[in-house]
């Protein structure tokens, strides 16, 4: 079996495809969402059926608030953005998942959601790589 990756648990086939994994954290496989318009991160609790935070125990609970918590400040000081959004949304897709979305005045949509905002612009694969060590480097 692979370091970090629990028994019973697959990646949902969508956040697959629209991201790339980054590195495993204690709790949550740190993701880059593979949209080049904003510095964007999911963070996937490896937590077989787990769809909302509550389904999980307290001290899971309690490990996803700290690694979302250390991500977020490591894509704040990683690209010095206005704003960190912070979200579980799933509503499409339903295993649990935390957006971390580093968003700046007049970037693309602002102030408004991502969501639904234009259709995605992937990364080329050497600003991914870039991207994911400044990541790496400020955690």
């Amino acid at each position: 079996m692979l370091p970090g990756l629990k028994a019973g648990f697959t990646l949902d086939a969508r956040l697959e495809a629209d991201s790339e994994q980054l590195m495993w954290l204690g709790l949550c496989e740190l993701r880059v969402m593979n949209d080049r318009r904003w510095p964007w991160l999911l963070l996937v609790p490896q937590r077989p059926g787990a769809e909302e935070i509550h389904d999980m125990t307290p001290l899971d609970q309690a490990m996803l608030t700290f690694e979302t918590n250390m991500v977020a400040q490591a894509l704040k000081k990683a690209t010095d953005c206005t704003k960190i959004n912070t979200g579980a949304l799933g509503n499409i897709v339903r295993q649990l998942h935390i957006h971390v979305i580093a968003r700046s005045e007049g970037d693309p949509g602002w102030p408004g959601p991502v969501w639904g905002h234009g259709l995605r612009e992937p990364y080329e694969r050497s600003d991914l790589r870039r991207f994911a060590e400044t990541i790496k480097a400020a955690l």
